[in-house]
């Protein structure tokens, strides 16, 4: 098949969407299949399998290029989908770039894959100014490149009670409407879907690394910490809110010795936690090549997931399975994730309970070590799953082969 995979996230950065992206590539032209992807670039591309959609030159959230104007953005994606006979546009975000991909996609006959990685709603409460006032603007943009007329969602779900989070339900919802086939990485987020009332076919896949990842970390090692050894600890995400990192900050401070950690990562809060982190054993290390975060990974004996009801299918903790290293989470619904027996779900989801589960690991270290067996057994759950992705894509292609009703 000839696929275009449209995304809005900058892909030379670090990120779960834009891992997932890279990985899903290479595992379809692994597979025989040709792929471009097209997202928004800071420069041009040496990289013929990808195109660089045009951006603002005035607005770039977090330092990132964003997409725009929208009509320039589907003039290029509509040559290049023609240029290149695209026969399935697979999108990954909700803004200008993905959203280019279903207005071109419907002028030309062609079906849309959509895959949902995240809560906007979280996002959008935690990370947007004055969402009460932002979230409007952000829902009547998406509005009219892809109208929500129709689409109501009740507040009948604990995750639909403000009124801001519906606006956001509703954006995701419309999308999905628009979508031939939608895929998800996890169960837990299909069944928020369909309770919003989402009616398109949805598909759990979960994500997956790049199968070159996993011949460069090569054989991960057994994690074994010695009784009394410090305990290393590993935080990787983005510094935003939403992900909570001042929470795993806080437990470093509260831990009473004995861990020490590494962070990963670059954002909006990255002031906020350096200022919370100083004096403490933190080491921030920014923004950094994805190599280096691998490097890190074999050093550590258990890597930290401190967000809680926003990550649907965190990609560090596909990494972490693919490296062997165990898995502390503050979210009852990453246990999806993390393979049996490899992690372990704090009691509470605050500081307190990241200290309860580290005081226990350092009293007991052979836990640690029989979480990291269990996640090497589980190493190959990790690989992208190409043929699932297939089959998805076979079923968008022959709903748009069907006549309509």
């Amino acid at each position: 098949m000839r696929v275009a995979l449209v995304t809005d996230y900058y892909l030379p950065t670090l990120g779960g969407v834009q891992t997932a992206v890279k990985a899903l590539r290479e595992g379809l032209e692994r597979a025989g299949h040709e792929v471009v992807v097209c997202c928004p670039l800071a420069g041009p591309s040496e990289d013929p399998g990808i195109v660089g959609l045009p951006i603002s030159g005035v607005f770039r959230p977090d330092g990132y290029p964003f997409a725009w104007s929208p009509a320039r953005v589907r003039d290029v994606l509509r040559r290049e989908f023609r240029r290149r006979g695209v026969q399935v546009v697979h999108t990954h975000s909700e803004m200008f770039a993905a959203l280019g991909g279903f207005r071109v996609a419907d002028e030309l006959g062609l079906p849309v894959v959509h895959t949902m990685h995240g809560r906007i709603d979280v996002y959008t409460a935690s990370v947007l100014p004055a969402p009460a006032l932002s979230t409007p603007l952000l829902a009547w943009l998406h509005h009219r490149q892809l109208p929500h007329r129709g689409v109501r969602v009740a507040g009948t779900q604990p995750y639909t009670q403000t009124r801001t989070a519906r606006r956001m339900w509703r954006l995701m919802a419309a999308q999905a409407r628009a979508s031939d086939h939608v895929v998800v990485p996890s169960a837990h987020f299909a069944r928020k879907l369909t309770g919003v009332g989402v009616t398109t076919p949805i598909t759990v896949v979960s994500n997956g690394v790049e199968p070159s990842v996993l011949e460069r970390i090569g054989d991960a090692a057994l994690r074994a910490p010695e009784p009394g050894a410090e305990l290393r600890l590993l935080w990787v995400g983005r510094l935003s809110p939403e992900k909570r990192p001042e929470v795993f900050v806080e437990a470093m401070r509260t831990a009473g010795g004995g861990v020490r950690a590494d962070v990963y990562g670059d954002g909006v809060a990255r002031r906020a936690v350096s200022r919370a982190a100083a004096g403490l054993p933190v080491s921030l290390h920014g923004a950094v090549p994805q190599e280096e975060v691998f490097t890190a990974m074999r050093r550590s004996h258990l890597l930290v997931s401190s967000s809680v009801d926003f990550d649907n299918q965190p990609m560090v903790i596909l990494e972490a399975i693919a490296a062997g290293l165990p898995v502390l989470h503050c979210d009852p619904d990453l246990a999806e994730v993390v393979p049996d027996g490899a992690g372990f779900c704090t009691p509470t989801p605050d500081a307190a309970g990241i200290v309860q589960v580290l005081d226990r690991l350092r009293a007991h270290p052979g836990e640690v070590t029989r979480a990291s067996a269990a996640m090497l057994a589980a190493r190959s759950s990790a690989a992208v799953p190409v043929r699932a992705i297939e089959q998805v894509y076979d079923a968008a292609l022959r709903g748009a082969a069907e006549p309509a009703a």
